[in-house]
C-alpha cells in the first residue's frame, strides 16, 4: 500500500513540493532556534505560552474530531461513513503528529521531553496528556492500518482490533478533555479558570475535525476521482453545524459570566479580545480584528447550513464554503484569541502584548506544512486502496 504514494497525477506532486517548500523554511527556522534559543521567539515572563501552544490546543481538537466518523460507523452501524472513516483517522495520525510538533518546538531543547517519562509525575495534568496523545496516536495507527488492509484484502478485520477501535472512541474525548484541564487548572489566570473549558473544547473539536475532513472530501472529488457520498456529507454538516452552535452557546456563556457578574477576570479578557483594552494611557487591540473575522465567519457558515438544511438543497460549493468558514473560525478563536487572550492582563493586572516573531511564524508553518504532507501520503494511500477494490 504504501507504494501508492509514489505514483500520482502533477498537481500532486506539486502539491508535495510546495509543502516541502513550507517544510525546508521551517526546518530552518527550527534549527536557528534551537541554537540560539527561545529568545528568537515573541514569548516573554508574562506570555509564556505562543503561537506554538496556542496550535496545539487547537489540532488536538482536530484529532478529537475524527471521533464523529468512529462513533456512527462501528458503534451505531453507520453504513454511509464505511468510506471516509479511515480518513478521520488518518486526520487524527497527522493532527497529532503536528500536535508533538509544536510542543517539542516551545520546550526550546527537544530532550527536556524525556523529563516528563523520566521524571513522571502523575498529579500534573501534563503527565496525563503525554499519555493520551501517544496512547491515541498508537491506537490511530494500530486501528486505521489494519483496517485498511483488510479492506484491501476484501475481507473482514480481525476481531480483536475492535476492542481497540473502541479504547480509541475514550481517548479522543481524553485527549481534549485533558488539554482543558491543563488550563482550567491554573487559579492565576481567570480567563481560563471555568468548569466550561472541557465541554466547550469537545464541541469546537466536534465542528472543527469534521469541518476539514469535509474540505478533504471535496478536494479528493475534484482532484482525485473519490466520492465519498451525498449522505455522508450531508451527516458531516449536520455534526459541524449543531457542534457550533453548541460552542457558540458555551462562548456567549462566557460574556454572560463576565459582564452580568462584572468579573475582571474575565470581563478584561474579553475585553482585549474584542473591543482593545486601555492601560496606561495605551489601547492594546491587536487581537480584535482576528476575533470579529472569526465571529462574522462562524455566523455566516452557520448561516450557510442553516440555509441547506431549511430549503433542503444540497450544494458542494456551499457545503465547502461553510466548512471552511467554521473551520477558520475556529482556528481564531481557539488557535489565537483563547491562549492570548488568557494572558491580558497578568496576575498583576500588568498589560504584555504577545506578537509572534518572523521565526516562529516559519516554524509553524513549517509544522503545519508537514502535517498537511503526511495527511496527504495517508490519504493517497486510502484513496488508492478504494480504487484498487472498485477496479
Amino acid at each position: 500500500m504504501i507504494e501508492k504514494v509514489l505514483k500520482g497525477k502533477s498537481t500532486y506532486w506539486m502539491w508535495l513540493a510546495v509543502l516541502g517548500t513550507f517544510i525546508a523554511i521551517g526546518a530552518a527556522c527550527y534549527v536557528r532556534q534551537y541554537m540560539f534559543g527561545l529568545g528568537l521567539t515573541g514569548m516573554s515572563r508574562d506570555v509564556s505560552w505562543g503561537l506554538y501552544i496556542s496550535q496545539f490546543t487547537f489540532l488536538v481538537g482536530v484529532a478529537a474530531g475524527g471521533l464523529m466518523l468512529v462513533l456512527p460507523y462501528y458503534v451505531h452501524d453507520y453504513k454511509a461513513f464505511g468510506r471516509i472513516t479511515i480518513l478521520g483517522e488518518f486526520l487524527a495520525i497527522s493532527a497529532l503528529i503536528m500536535c508533538l510538533m509544536f510542543i517539542m518546538a516551545d520546550l526550546g531543547q527537544p530532550l527536556r521531553g524525556l523529563n516528563v517519562i523520566f521524571f513522571a509525575t502523575p498529579h500534573s495534568m501534563l503527565f496525563w496528556d503525554m499519555c493520551v496523545l501517544w496512547g491515541y496516536l498508537i491506537l490511530n495507527c494500530l486501528c486505521g492500518w489494519v483496517i485498511l488492509t483488510a479492506e484491501r484484502k476484501q475481507v473482514h478485520p480481525p476481531k480483536w482490533i475492535y476492542i481497540f477501535v473502541y479504547i480509541s472512541i475514550p481517548f479522543a474525548v481524553s485527549i481534549h478533555t485533558v488539554t482543558a484541564m491543563l488550563y482550567c487548572g491554573l487559579p492565576g489566570r481567570h480567563f481560563w479558570l471555568s468548569a466550561i473549558i472541557a465541554p466547550r473544547f469537545l464541541a469546537s473539536a466536534f465542528a472543527a475535525g469534521p469541518s476539514l475532513i469535509v474540505l478533504a472530501c471535496l478536494v479528493m472529488r475534484k482532484f482525485a476521482d473519490f466520492d465519498a457520498g451525498k449522505e455522508a456529507i450531508q451527516k458531516l454538516t449536520t455534526i459541524i453545524m449543531y457542534a457550533a452552535i453548541i460552542n457558540t452557546f458555551f462562548f456567549l456563556l462566557e460574556f454572560f459570566v463576565g459582564y452580568y457578574s462584572e468579573m475582571p477576570g474575565h470581563m478584561h479578557s474579553l475585553e482585549y479580545l474584542f473591543f482593545g483594552l486601555e492601560h496606561d494611557g495605551h489601547v492594546y487591540n491587536n487581537l480584535v480584528p482576528f476575533m470579529w473575522t472569526a465571529t462574522a465567519f462562524s455566523f455566516t457558515g452557520l448561516g450557510i447550513l442553516a440555509y441547506i438544511k431549511i430549503a433542503k438543497v444540497f450544494d458542494y460549493r456551499l457545503v465547502g464554503t461553510a466548512a471552511a468558514l467554521i473551520f477558520f473560525s475556529l482556528w481564531a478563536d481557539k488557535g489565537l484569541g483563547f491562549v492570548f487572550g488568557g494572558f491580558v492582563p497578568n496576575p498583576l493586572n500588568e498589560v504584555t502584548e504577545y506578537i509572534p516573531t518572523a521565526n516562529e511564524l516559519g516554524i509553524t508553518l513549517g509544522i503545519w506544512a508537514t502535517g498537511f504532507f503526511i495527511l496527504t501520503l495517508l490519504y493517497k494511500i486510502a484513496v488508492g486502496v478504494e480504487h484498487e477494490i472498485e477496479a
